[in-house]
């Protein structure tokens, strides 16, 4: 496989002033997120991802809906069932001045499972493939059976020098130390809480950036970032307030782009400790863990009233969710519907588990990492309460949260129920089921955002078997067997698919992405 992307544009105006044209080519964007960190291979958050996108390139590229082309890899090919061969770009350069090879591939891809205090690693991307060094410009990779996706994997993380994959630290990423990237931009300040600034890559490979600037300002709550538009503080802004698209529809000094998101919300489940942290007796004394019980699960998913939250929560701006990905996407099930908001039923299963009058439950998640996260916790918990349970909410800031609900006291989850959301980096399930839901198991890289330890023998073979499937159709059966046994025991509570929605002053133009990311490439005017 093999191509590239041209872009033509239009001679610039020699009437037009050079403070103008200064002017034009700053670009300033107002994000609903803060990533965790500037190191690129940290935190598996789209966040994180989405800033990584600007400065370090990928083997292969994903466009707007995740389908794939060439990256710093220019094509690629299976040269037999169990390898793949990966012919790299020549004359590539990182921002140091030295040359893009596959010792720089072979250094990232070492890296990727060993960065230290990672909240999601990157390491399932990468688990059972042998990297290779044919000449400078050549890599295969192996794998013990035939894994079809290998290109979609390499797509998911950026590619960083060999001097920065092996000495510089996640510390010294966010002090900007790394000088190897090759992308598009490069990073010029990190302020957490405010601004993260990006300066054109005038050396760049591809297709130059229309922007000498970009500034992306944090500005995650949601009225401020609305205001800030309105105002001309910034020229775009992500994860438009469902309340406010109407409005902003109507106004003829804005533009709204908008598509379908490969993103879930979804409740996390303690389902691995007898004795869960945040889970008591109504009385406060110690119980079983009741979430162990696929009845009660059941239960909890079927006090959830989806529409309700779409409804009056989202605004319409979602879509009821049964499983990890809409049904447009690869390797859903089309027998997955979701589960139907049923009191009496879910309360006459609680009394079958043996919990007729309910018990006590603290339920954590961040605070405006998602649209409308705290309003949908306070909600969820409410309907937990009607069910039987007395359900008490805790929001925390986002990089805390994360970092305690993946790795608290003792390298453990510390949480016994999270809402949390997930984007399918590989646009198909099986990434999301092997992160989510797969059997925790660091030196495979499964279950690497599994916070519920949530472990189910028969989903790990099914996946298994999707995966060294090479056929398309046949893979895509598979997943689906997947995501129904996963779904129908309940590994996770999914809520809603979101819509992506960004508005824009008049005149710029957005490139809405399924990947939930705003790219500056991918913005023009």
């Amino acid at each position: 496989m093999s191509g590239s992307n041209v872009v033509r544009r239009a001679a610039v105006p020699l009437l037009l002033s050079l403070p103008l044209l200064a002017m034009a080519q700053d670009l300033r964007v107002g994000l609903a997120a803060e990533p965790s960190s500037l190191d690129p291979h940290y935190h598996n958050l789209s966040p994180n991802n989405m800033t990584s996108r600007h400065v370090y390139d990928t083997l292969v590229s994903q466009d707007a809906k995740q389908t794939l082309g060439p990256g710093l890899a220019e094509s690629w090919k299976a040269v037999d069932p169990t390898t793949w061969e990966f012919k790299l770009r020549r004359n590539v350069k990182f921002f140091d001045g030295s040359p893009f090879t596959v010792d720089d591939v072979l250094a990232t891809v070492k890296r990727l499972p060993n960065v230290p205090r990672s909240p999601s690693s990157f390491a399932p991307f990468v688990a059972g493939m042998t990297f290779e060094k044919v000449d400078s410009h050549t890599l295969r990779v192996k794998t013990a059976a035939p894994a079809p996706l290998v290109p979609t994997n390499l797509s998911t993380f950026g590619i960083v020098s060999k001097a920065c994959a092996e000495g510089v630290s996640t510390e010294d990423f966010n002090a900007l130390k790394c000088q190897g990237g090759t992308g598009p931009f490069k990073f010029t300040e990190y302020k957490p809480g405010d601004r993260i600034g990006l300066a054109r890559n005038d050396a760049y490979w591809g297709n130059k950036p229309a922007w000498a600037t970009v500034s992306f300002r944090f500005l995650t709550a949601a009225p401020t970032r609305v205001a800030a538009l309105l105002a001309g503080d910034v020229d775009v802004i992500e994860g438009v307030p469902p309340t406010d698209i109407p409005r902003l529809k109507a106004d003829a000094n804005i533009d709204i782009a908008e598509t379908l998101s490969n993103r879930v919300i979804y409740f996390h489940m303690d389902q691995f400790r007898e004795n869960s942290p945040f889970i008591t007796a109504k009385d406060g004394s110690p119980i079983k863990n009741p979430l162990l019980d696929r009845r009660v699960r059941q239960a909890l998913s079927m006090a959830i009233n989806r529409p309700a939250i779409v409804e009056r929560l989202m605004d319409g701006a979602a879509v009821p969710a049964e499983q990890v990905l809409a049904k447009s996407f690869f390797g859903t099930s089309p027998k997955l519907q979701p589960t139907a908001f049923d009191l009496a039923g879910a309360k006459k299963l609680l009394a079958e588990a043996g919990f007729p009058n309910g018990f006590k439950m603290k339920m954590h998640g961040p605070a405006g990492r998602y649209t409308n996260d705290t309003k949908i916790i306070e909600a969820v918990a409410q309907m937990f309460t009607r069910l039987g349970i007395d359900t008490e909410i805790e929001t925390i800031p986002p990089a805390n949260f994360f970092s305690r609900a993946s790795t608290g006291a003792g390298g453990l989850p510390e949480f016994s129920f999270i809402l949390v959301g997930w984007g399918a980096s590989t646009g198909e399930t099986s990434g999301s089921l092997k992160s989510l839901m797969g059997t925790f198991d660091k030196a495979k890289g499964s279950g690497a955002a599994n916070r519920g330890r949530y472990s189910n023998p028969a989903l790990d073979a099914k996946l298994q078997e999707a995966l060294a499937t090479v056929d398309d159709a046949q893979r895509a059966a598979l997943l689906a067997e997947a995501s129904e046994i996963a779904f129908n025991d309940v590994g996770i509570i999914p809520s809603h698919y979101q819509t992506n929605v960004w508005a824009s002053r008049k005149g710029f133009k957005v490139q809405a992405r399924s990947d939930e990311y705003t790219l500056a490439t991918g913005i023009s005017r």
